[in-house]
This record gives structure tokens, sequence and C-alpha cells, in this order.
């Protein structure tokens, strides 16, 4: 499958393996298999670590870019205090918005670079099978 395809839907919060919308339960709480192609999310033990450092690689980077811009656009009287208090607020927001993301985004990177082995894809492949099934009822 195209790399740039799963990324675009990790990107976008859906399914990296087929687009689905509606993966998660709520906000913070993906469900456990994709509702379309039967995806199993969380292919190991300590799966989600990975997705837990893209969401602090990417909350560091915006606080980072956040102090340089306020730096760089307030030369010479830096206002420290209000640069800092809208960084640190940014930094403890942002990553429970971004989370869901974080999510789809590892799950686009773990399939591109360790996609899925013949067991999974056969178990995806049954799945789908038996929900066509079901369905055609």
């Amino acid at each position: 499958m195209d790399e740039l395809k799963i990324f675009g839907r990790g990107l976008l919060g859906r399914c990296p393996n087929c687009g689905q919308r509606h993966i998660f339960r709520r906000w913070l709480q993906m469900v456990d298999r994709c509702p379309n192609c039967g995806l199993f999310y969380e292919r190991e033990e300590g799966y989600w670590t990975g997705a837990i450092a893209i969401n602090t690689i990417v909350t560091e980077l915006i606080f980072a870019i956040v102090l340089v811009v306020g730096v760089v656009w307030t030369w010479p009287d830096i206002p420290i205090k209000p640069i800092l208090i809208i960084a640190v607020v940014l930094n403890g927001t942002f990553p429970l918005f971004f989370y869901p993301y974080s999510k789809t985004i590892w799950v686009a990177l773990d399939l591109v670079l360790h996609p899925l082995e013949e067991r999974e894809q056969h178990e995806v492949i049954t799945l789908r099978r038996v929900r066509n099934t079901t369905d055609a009822r």
C-alpha cells in the first residue's frame, strides 16, 4: 500500500489501513479493531508507547517554536513572562488535543515500517468476510 496514503489517513485520524472514520469511542479512547477492515490496533504489549513519544515530540517542538517566535517577534524588549505563560499553557493543553492523532499516526508509521504479518492479514480478511456475511442477512 502507498506509504503517503497510509500517513495521510493517520494524520486525519482515520484507520491507516482502510481510511475508516469513527475509530474512537471517546476523544482519548480508540476502539480495539477497525469497524471496517478489522485491523487490531494494539499489535503488541506496550504498543502505545510510540504514540506517547510522537505526542511528546510534537508538543515540545510546538513549545520551542512558540518560544523562538515570541523572542524573535518581540526583540529586543522580550516580555519573558507572557511568552512563557502562553508556551506553558499550550504545552499543557496541546497533548490532549493531539493524542488521538498521535495514535493514528503511530499506527500508520508502524504499518509502513512493520507491515501486517501473514497471520494478521488472514485475521483481517476473515473478519471482513464474517462481517460481510452478517451484514448481508
